[in-house]
């Protein structure tokens, strides 16, 4: 991301709002393909100016230091509208959860299909490489989040408590959420929480992200003795952390 400590000079947006973080109008939106929305967020432990893509709303985060000069923070959207729309136009299309559309589940392509209802299955169920779902087609999207959330909380759940057993741990409690930051956190509890859209990354993927977390019930930080733990409890690291890095936008995307 762009980040700047000595942009200085005075900006050419059009839509302001009052910011009352610091009493000025600050840029509400950016020109691409249409409004692009511009959040601007004040944060104390900022440095310097940075700008963030959001790939879930097709949005520009812009993160201020405290008491940032409104000249500065609107010739830094200036300077770096190039490095804006390249991101915008780079980000992977949406793929949204309706009938006909293709699905990976642990990282295996299915294809959504609509059908009528079945005495054998629940609402939701996978069957000869489809994801069939069943019930009013409007309630498509609905139906086939929750079944990915609930198989995610059981994959993550499961391998969760398998390896914390390898470090003489347990695992308190685990939820999934819907987050965007991050793809796992553990409390000092032993409480993890994960992100639902693991269960579409690879399975490898999946597994080295709860045993990230399953290695913070020991080490609560990312020094070496924490790397330690994670490549005694995963293999290939590097490697799984590259995929997540590769393809986030494209997995933020998806539903």
């Amino acid at each position: 991301m762009p980040t700047c400590g000595k942009c200085e000079g005075q900006g050419i947006y059009e839509v302001v709002k009052t910011a009352a973080a610091f009493r000025t109008t600050l840029p509400q939106q950016l020109q691409h393909a249409g409004k692009v929305p511009v959040r601007v967020r004040v944060s104390r432990r900022a440095r310097r100016m940075a700008l963030k893509i959001d790939a879930v709303g097709d949005a520009v985060e812009l993160v201020l230091p405290p008491r940032t000069p409104l000249p500065r923070a609107l010739n830094f959207l200036k300077s770096n509208r190039d490095w804006v729309e390249r991101r915008l136009a780079a980000l992977p299309p949406r793929t949204t959860f309706a009938d006909g559309e293709r699905v990976p589940v642990l990282g295996v392509p299915h294809r959504i299909r609509h059908v009528a209802r079945s005495s054998e299955h629940g609402p939701v169920w996978i069957e000869a490489g489809e994801i069939r779902v069943s019930g009013d087609k409007a309630h498509i999207a609905r139906r086939l989040r929750d079944f990915l959330k609930e198989r995610a909380r059981q994959e993550v759940g499961r391998r969760a408590r398998r390896l914390a057993l390898q470090l003489g741990r347990t695992v308190a409690r685990v939820t999934v959420r819907d987050t965007t930051t991050r793809w796992g956190s553990c409390s000092a509890n032993g409480n993890m929480a994960f992100s639902w859209r693991l269960v579409m990354a690879p399975e490898a993927v999946l597994h080295y992200v709860v045993a990230h977390e399953v290695a913070h019930l020991i080490e609560m930080n990312h020094g070496p003795r924490f790397w330690k733990l994670v490549d005694k409890l995963v293999p290939q690291v590097e490697r799984q952390r590259a995929w997540l890095n590769d393809n986030r936008a494209w997995l933020l995307r998806i539903g």
